[in-house]
């Protein structure tokens, strides 16, 4: 999944881009509400981690502080359903409800372990896909976001952290179509190289293991995970 973190603390900002990107996931790092302000309205995330206490950035930075609240109550004003997690030291009964009003879709006090926080994002992404099924499975294959670990009749896949990524995009909205630039935005971050045929080469390794007829292309449009074979059919 592509996340935007919006996080003022560099250590903090640091150790949780790492983390998550070795669990898979593009992370992009803003460290001010301006900076979290012009991502949004520029790209799409699959969800945002932020912090309450933040910079307002822009040439007063220094001298201005701002609420990650104001954000996020931006963010529903226009209708945007992107789920947001509020990660934050404020721990009082009432700053949790009033996150939580204000449209976040959890609300993590920190410190907190890494395990709980991802634990949470799956969370979140079970409830804005209507899902409840920890586990998604499609056409005997079957991907545990918790475990990572991928089985198809049965028998362990091993993938690639990207290749898991491109799957685990393809899974979560199967019968759709993602195309290249979208699921680009799910293996890179910003300031990371974007290889010309990356996920062609994923789309060919995923297919190699998982089944020729998986995955099906609509060209010049993107990818798309192949229906079940009808009823009947000798494929």
């Amino acid at each position: 999944m592509r996340l935007l973190l919006v996080e003022d603390d560099r250590m903090i900002g640091e150790s949780l881009r790492s983390a998550l990107r070795g669990e898979g996931h593009a992370v992009d790092w803003v460290r001010d509400l301006a900076a979290g302000r012009a991502s949004l309205a520029s790209e799409r995330f699959d969800l945002v981690l932020l912090d309450l206490g933040l910079p307002s950035g822009g040439p007063t930075a220094a001298a201005s502080a701002g609420d990650g609240l104001e954000l996020l109550a931006e963010l529903r004003s226009r209708r945007d359903p992107t789920p947001v997690i509020v990660l934050t030291a404020r721990d009082a009964p009432g700053d949790r409800v009033r996150g939580l009003d204000t449209g976040a879709d959890d609300y993590l006090v920190k410190p907190f372990e890494l395990d709980e926080l991802t634990a949470r994002i799956r969370a979140v992404m079970r409830r804005h896909g209507g899902r409840s099924e920890p586990v998604l499975e499609y056409r005997g294959v079957s991907f545990d976001p918790a475990t990572r670990r991928v089985l198809r009749n049965g028998e362990p896949v091993l993938l690639s952290s990207r290749e898991l990524a491109v799957l685990e995009a393809l899974m979560m909205r199967p019968g759709a179509v993602l195309s290249r630039a979208q699921l680009e935005d799910r293996l890179y971050g910003w300031g990371e190289e974007i290889e010309s045929n990356a996920v062609s080469v994923y789309i060919h390794q995923l297919r190699r293991k998982l089944g020729a007829d998986f995955i099906g292309n609509m060209r010049g449009v993107g990818y798309f995970l192949q229906p079940p074979p009808a009823a009947g059919s000798d494929r």
